[in-house]
């Protein structure tokens, strides 16, 4: 069986949630889970947190926790993206997961962090079976366009315009 690609994008919440309740689908039927976060490096996430204590499942950061400057990006995140892309097509040269999700990689795009042409190589090194996930803000259309599937999240509203603040298990 032939795996598929999927892309969560928009500027809506949820795009990170929805590859982890897929992770969980996965888990649920024995799959094993890599899931690579481009630029995040906060250990106060719930599903860095949570994940030592799953099995087949397997979660790496590949980024601060600081936020990174679009026009400016600091040469550390530069380099910690191209360390997590180096880490993604080591694990699909080791062909050991079922599903890999690479979280933000759309926006480690758009920030200039890596290059449309490095997905594209990567996926061209994917196993025929493997179910990959790539999240984030703004798509780019040839990532959009090798999608089986593509879900634009799209904002209605949102608490934080109402002044509330971030909650653990809501947000992080």
């Amino acid at each position: 069986m032939s795996g598929l690609i999927l892309v969560y994008t928009g500027n809506g919440k949820g795009k990170t949630t929805a590859a982890l309740g897929l992770s969980m689908r996965a888990l649920g039927h024995n799959q094993t889970v890599g899931f690579l976060q481009f630029m995040k490096g906060s250990k106060n996430y719930g599903e860095v947190k949570i994940a030592n204590l799953l099995e087949n499942f397997t979660l790496v950061q590949s980024g601060q926790e600081s936020f990174v400057s679009y026009e400016n990006p600091d040469p550390i995140d530069i380099r910690m993206a191209q360390e997590g892309l180096e880490l993604a097509t080591h694990w699909f040269e080791e062909d050991k997961f079922d599903l890999i999700v690479l979280d933000e990689i759309l926006v480690a795009v758009a920030f200039k962090l890596i290059t449309v042409a490095q997905v594209l190589d990567l996926i061209q090194k994917r196993p025929p079976h493997l179910n990959l996930v790539m999240t984030g803000r703004y798509a780019a259309p040839e990532l959009l366009a090798i999608a089986d599937t593509a879900t634009e999240m799209t904002e209605q509203r949102h608490a934080y315009q109402r002044g509330v603040e971030a909650k653990a298990g809501m947000e992080f």
